[in-house]
């Protein structure tokens, strides 16, 4: 017959507590290691344009076109292109002021468009810099919409007046 003993269990128990401890010194995760980048640092510059004052740049949508405005927050407007009420692509413009890597992109640059210099973000976003400071972005939603469709609508912001803010 098998007798309950408490040392024994308690030894046991103990054992597992133990691995349990171990288990939890884990590697740590690219999140941490962003976290440790970051902290410390304020997520948007008080230099950084509020989000308002960037929609009077964005495009004029004309039928079959709608813009939606979706965020404005300190340093980012974003607005949703739809055609024909189905979402095509994000406008995004963005004031690197808080973020003065996002440029780093542009120095490298071959391309320009409207005098300013362009990049491809990742296979669905075309994006420009205005006057070293404003990063401007359309993302195709749709894979209908292509990367001669963003750059028509890049040519659509008010780049110039953009330019004139900073």
């Amino acid at each position: 017959m098998l007798l309950f003993k408490p040392r024994i269990a308690v030894a046991f128990l103990a054992g597992l507590m133990a691995l349990a401890v171990a288990a939890c010194g884990a590697q740590p995760t690219r999140w941490d290691e962003a976290q440790d980048k970051t902290r410390g640092k304020k997520a948007v510059s008080t230099d950084a344009y509020e989000g308002s004052v960037f929609n009077k740049f964005f495009p004029k949508a004309e039928s079959p076109f709608d813009l939606v405005y979706k965020q404005e927050k300190k340093g980012t407007a974003i607005a949703d292109l739809k055609q024909d009420g189905k979402p095509v692509a994000t406008l995004t413009i963005f004031d690197t002021v808080s973020n003065p890597d996002a440029i780093t992109d542009y120095k490298e640059s071959t391309q320009a468009l409207a005098g300013f210099p362009l990049v491809a973000k990742g296979a669905k976003g075309t994006a420009l810099l205005v006057n070293r400071r404003f990063q401007v972005q359309v993302r195709s939603t749709d894979d209908a919409f292509t990367e001669e469709d963003r750059k028509t609508w890049l040519k659509k912001f008010d780049l110039d007046g953009l330019a004139q803010l900073n």
